[in-house]
């Protein structure tokens, strides 16, 4: 009998357009019924009735508004459901991690933080706090979700340069029976910008980012590019520097090489950096108070090696616009000019008139948590998802 009212369960909430009515609602936090059903084009008497049944399966509430001191009484919104789905998003960055507990809409129930000594050691650290995580949520966290400054393939860290990581593998970090999904931290916090930061409503949004290296992520109608094996998005390792250059990669010439702290410092003639980001903060400070400084032509020669990557890219993937973050904000903030012409030069003559233009990230910080949350309610906001939540 129970098996029957899954099933049943399951079969309603696939229909009339309760998939289209989440996956709207964890796209616009705050939605009402209304906002809705002029979305989605539902009649009132369908969104009302499809509301009732995500209610009734635990997917969905409504909540009273916040107030705003004017007349009338104010719809409620649409929110999580107190019992709803949850997801695990473990972000790994060259020196902290942070577990965070994630809705429907990306609102974050519970978050902890903390630094690491760049040893693979810490899966362990972040597998303890997963299970945790699991203990005290138990059915309703649905899938983990990992961030990783590193290149990526299934579940495993192929590579992080920076951490001196090779084939790590993330599977500790799954509880029994729950999916694990694993990406770029790059790509991810791409993908959020795409959707709900600087790149919200353009159809094509490359995303680059420079923290130790450069990476980033072409995103197309609100789907990563991301390749056969979730690697795609690697544009740090594209031949765009010196030749010369042996990136720990194993290839040469990498661009990488060209855009970070590592860059800054042979500029200045200084030994290559234990910590590049670190590295690059602190010459990026003595530019920002002292222009004429040695430390600002060091960043103006990143910022023009940023440019002609990102010309070259606008080139070969025709995005509508171009998103920024970490330590490509600085680059451009600091040494415009140097950007822009290392920019306009490589880019083909047809595109110089009206190039993509270059904004900075609007969710900072919280791009690739965001971006993780959100990869992992792709894959729960799915007839197969909702089958599963309703058969739990």
């Amino acid at each position: 009998m129970r098996s029957t009212t899954a099933a049943h369960s399951a079969r309603a909430l696939r229909s009339q357009g309760a998939l289209a009515v989440l996956r709207f609602v964890h796209a616009h936090p705050s939605a009402t019924r209304a906002d809705a059903s002029r979305a989605l084009g539902l009649s009132s008497g369908s969104a009302t009735e499809i509301t009732a049944r995500l209610k009734a399966a635990r997917l969905l509430d409504e909540a009273a508004p916040p107030r705003t001191g004017g007349r009338g009484r104010p719809s409620p919104v649409l929110a999580p459901h107190p019992e709803g789905p949850l997801v695990c998003v473990v972000d790994i960055s060259h020196e902290r991690w942070r577990v965070a507990c994630v809705e429907l809409g990306g609102g974050v129930l519970d978050s902890e933080q903390g630094r690491h000594s760049g040893s693979a050691d810490v899966v362990g650290l972040l597998a303890g706090r997963v299970t945790a995580v699991h203990a005290r949520h138990g059915r309703r966290l649905r899938a983990v979700s990992v961030s990783v400054a590193g290149t990526v393939r299934g579940t495993t860290i192929v590579q992080a340069s920076g951490m001196g990581w090779r084939d790590v593998a993330l599977e500790p970090l799954r509880p029994p029976g729950v999916p694990l999904l694993v990406g770029n931290d790059a790509s991810l916090a791409g993908l959020a910008e795409a959707r709900r930061g600087a790149g919200a409503g353009a159809r094509a949004v490359l995303h680059l980012t420079v923290e130790v290296g450069a990476g980033g992520i072409l995103v197309v109608d609100g789907r990563p590019v991301d390749g056969a094996t979730g690697a795609g998005g690697e544009f740090g390792h594209m031949p765009f520097g010196d030749p010369a250059l042996e990136c720990p990669c194993g290839a040469r010439g990498c661009w990488d090489l060209a855009v970070d702290g590592r860059a800054m410092a042979r500029s200045l003639r200084r030994p290559q950096p234990r910590d590049p980001r670190t590295a690059a903060e602190r010459i990026v400070a003595r530019a920002r108070t002292d222009p004429a400084s040695r430390e600002m032509d060091a960043v103006a020669d990143a910022a023009r090696a940023l440019g002609r990557g990102m010309g070259a890219l606008v080139n070969a993937l025709d995005p509508d616009l171009v998103t920024l973050s970490g330590l490509a904000i600085d680059l451009a903030a600091l040494a415009p000019d140097p950007l822009g012409e290392g920019y306009t030069a490589a880019l083909m003559r047809y595109r110089r008139a009206d190039p993509p233009p270059v904004r900075p990230s609007a969710l900072g910080s919280l791009g690739t948590l965001t971006g993780a949350a959100d990869a992992a309610f792709d894959v729960l906001l799915t007839n197969d998802g909702l089958t599963a939540w309703s058969a739990s």
